[in-house]
C-alpha cells in the first residue's frame, strides 16, 4: 500500500508545472501555446527569457528531489526509485494539464541527483559538452540522459541492478519524449541556440 501512496503523491508532485504556473503569473501566457508546445524548462527559457527559464529549471529539479526524498523516507530505496519514476511521468504527462507536459530532463536531473549524484554529474557534464559543441539543447539532453545506462555500467562500482534498470527507464523516457527532436535532428532542422 505504501508504494501505491508513493506513486500517487510523486505523480502529482510531477504535475506541478513551473513552466505553466510561472508563465501564467509573470507573462499571462500558457507556455504550451508557444515554441515547442512543451511545458518544460527549455521552452520556458525560449518563450519567457532567462529569469523565468531559470526559475522553471530550479522548480523542475526540486520536484524531482522532493519526490525521491519522500519515496525514500516512506519506502526505502525502492520507494526512492518509484518516487523518481512517477515524478518524471507526472511531469511528462500531467493529468492537471490534460497530459501535455514537458520532456522531463530537469526533473530527471533532480531525481538522479538524489539517487546517484556521481552518475548525475557525469551525465550532465556529457550533455553540456554536447550542447556547447552542437549548439543544440535537445541533442545534449538526449545524449546526457540516454548515456546513463552506459555511464552506470562503466563508472558505478559495485554493480547496482536497480540503478541500471532505472537508468534504462530514464534513457527510454528521454528518447521517447524527444522523438520529434530526433526526427528534426536527422533532417537537419532542429533549432540551435
Amino acid at each position: 500500500m505504501k508504494y501505491i501512496f508513493i506513486a500517487i503523491i510523486a505523480y502529482f508532485i510531477g504535475n506541478i508545472s513551473f513552466a505553466y504556473i510561472l508563465g501564467k503569473i509573470f507573462e499571462k501566457k500558457d507556455v504550451r501555446e508557444y515554441g515547442s508546445g512543451n511545458a518544460g524548462t527549455t521552452n520556458a527559457l525560449r518563450t519567457f527569457g532567462k529569469k523565468i527559464g531559470a526559475m522553471v529549471l530550479v522548480g523542475d529539479v526540486l520536484k524531482g528531489l522532493v519526490a525521491v526524498v519522500l519515496g525514500r523516507s516512506i519506502g526505502s530505496e525502492l520507494g526512492a526509485y518509484l518516487g523518481g519514476a512517477f515524478a518524471i511521468i507526472g511531469h511528462n504527462w500531467p493529468v492537471l494539464l490534460n497530459f501535455k507536459g514537458g520532456k522531463g530532463v530537469a526533473t530527471t536531473i533532480g531525481v538522479m541527483a538524489i539517487i546517484n549524484p556521481f552518475l548525475t554529474i557525469l551525465c550532465v557534464i556529457l550533455g553540456l559538452i554536447i550542447i556547447i559543441i552542437s549548439r543544440t539543447v535537445s541533442l545534449g539532453s538526449i545524449i546526457g540522459m540516454a548515456s546513463a545506462p552506459l555511464v552506470a555500467l562503466i563508472f558505478i562500482k559495485p554493480f547496482q541492478g536497480q540503478l541500471l534498470i532505472f537508468c534504462f527507464f530514464i534513457a527510454g523516457m528521454s528518447i521517447f519524449r524527444h522523438k520529434d527532436n530526433i526526427n528534426r535532428l536527422i533532417r537537419g532542422e532542429e533549432n540551435k541556440f
